[in-house]
């Protein structure tokens, strides 16, 4: 994977060690344990061109430059960093002066990402405590300790004292090539744990997402959550209610679109954050048994086609995970006499409008989304141009993958999905065939099953519901 440090890729434990040393673990957040470039793998080479140009330009303009947090730690772990954060102290403004190809972003947190071609460099001033006095510089909380402003500039060490996990508290420093470890983050690597800095339910009340990082990271990385991490965060789950629509849509594709959909998921149903993010989705895994398999299924297609480097589309996920609570409203409105295609589309914009409220899901996903839900009524109707109108839809591909995985999870009976493999790879005498055998019966197989209602679990302790 990288060339000459064959050596490192053994276990965690054993590589960093190699380098290390067993004593790795004396680093403190006042003095921070300084690691020199003979003494670590972290190179140059593993860092994009864009990273080490923001990198120069600020050391040779007089400013501290640091590379910081995920492609530090992913490069102590042995896989190739992708995104690159840079930390110095040099404010917006001044970053802004010196690269014309930078715009500030954020209010509550203030950056500048600069741009070159596709690739976006974040650049972040040292943060100092909210909670001391810095003339104009803003530090807002509310009266639960949700941080609504943070733009209060520090020093490294202050700094890293903000940053959220000790493992994302190491700077490569661009002036030496070493590597600063501020809170134990290199001997948490070796043990392959999560650990926030600070006291825990104080950090994720300060920002709430901070627990779906932990999820994200755990699951990514294959690490374990500290006991004193992991503790508060079935408690202070409901605080992600405080957190806009839209920055959860941002954190939503980073869950599952990362390539670990499946791990995670199971982490976020673990901590009781699921509910949080999708309330009817998790609802309807609690009525529907085949509910939750579906969306497990969906992600595991996601995580294959991602390590296969195949594209991906966030609309066909959250079809898949707002595919129950679709069928829940849907039912509900046929019992009450309402025809099949117009129940599907009341239901449809139900569901959106609840979710909405939660995760804000833009038009470019939420409406190919609809088309692969009504899609699911066209399937099983295989007679005259109606079949050829069928395959030709733009969202078929996504439709047809759907329906094989409601298939698969036992919501359908099986057999419609193979039809529909075999119509796309026959010739036109073979397709004629296929549509005879459907005959008098168009609608054929794919009827769902008898629909069984989970029996919910008890929520408390003693096993009272």
């Amino acid at each position: 994977m990288f060339k000459g440090f064959t050596r490192f890729l053994q276990s965690p434990g054993e590589r960093l060690k190699s380098f290390f040393g067993p004593d790795s673990a004396a680093a403190s957040l006042s003095e921070p344990r300084i690691i020199p470039r003979q003494e670590h793998p972290v190179s140059r080479q593993h860092f994009s061109d864009a990273a080490l140009k923001v990198l120069y330009r600020l050391h040779n303009a007089g400013y501290q430059a640091y590379l910081v947090g995920g492609c530090i730690r992913d490069s102590l772990l042995g896989r190739m960093p992708k995104d690159f954060d840079v930390a110095t102290d040099a404010t917006p403004e001044e970053v802004k002066t010196l690269f014309r190809n930078s715009r500030i972003i954020g209010r509550r947190f203030r950056i500048v990402h600069v741009r070159f071609g596709r690739e976006v460099i974040e650049v972040t001033t040292f943060r100092g405590k909210p909670g001391d006095d810095h003339g104009d510089q803003i530090a807002q909380q509310s009266d639960e300790g949700l941080l609504l402003r943070d733009n209060v500039w520090g020093n490294i060490q202050e700094d890293a004292i903000r940053r959220d996990f000790t493992i994302n508290a190491l700077y490569y420093s661009i002036a030496d090539f070493s590597i600063h470890d501020f809170a134990n983050g290199i001997s948490d690597i070796e043990a392959r744990t999560l650990r926030l800095i600070g006291d825990p339910a104080t950090r994720y009340r300060e920002d709430p997402v901070r627990m779906l990082r932990a999820v994200r990271f755990a699951g990514k990385l294959d690490f374990h959550l500290d006991p004193a991490t992991e503790a508060p965060i079935r408690e202070l789950a409901p605080l992600l209610m405080q957190i806009p629509p839209a920055r959860l849509f941002d954190e939503i594709l980073k869950l599952f679109m990362g390539g670990h959909g499946v791990e995670t998921f199971r982490l976020l149903r673990q901590y009781g954050l699921f509910e949080m993010l999708f309330p009817e989705a998790a609802e309807a895994m609690d009525e529907l048994p085949w509910a939750e398999p579906l969306v497990e299924a969906a992600l595991a297609s996601t995580d294959r086609r991602i390590a296969e480097e195949r594209p991906v589309t966030p609309a066909f996920l959250f079809a898949a995970l707002l595919w129950g609570p679709v069928q829940l409203r849907q039912a509900a409105h046929e019992h009450g006499g309402m025809p099949p295609i117009p129940a599907l589309q009341a239901a449809s914009q139900q569901v959106i409008s609840r979710q909405l409220q939660h995760i804000s899901i833009p038009k470019r996903f939420s409406l190919p989304m609809r088309d692969i839900w009504d899609l699911q009524q066209r399937l099983p109707m295989r007679r005259g141009r109606r079949v050829f109108q069928t395959r030709e839809h733009p969202r078929f591909r996504a439709a047809y993958d759907l329906l094989l995985l409601r298939e698969a999870a036992g919501e359908l009976e099986p057999g419609l999905g193979d039809w529909w493999t075999a119509f796309q790879h026959a010739d036109e005498h073979e397709q004629r065939r296929l549509l005879d055998k459907v005959g008098a019966n168009p609608a054929g197989s794919g009827a769902p099953r008898k629909r069984r209602r989970r029996r919910r679990k008890p929520r408390g302790d003693n096993g009272d519901a």
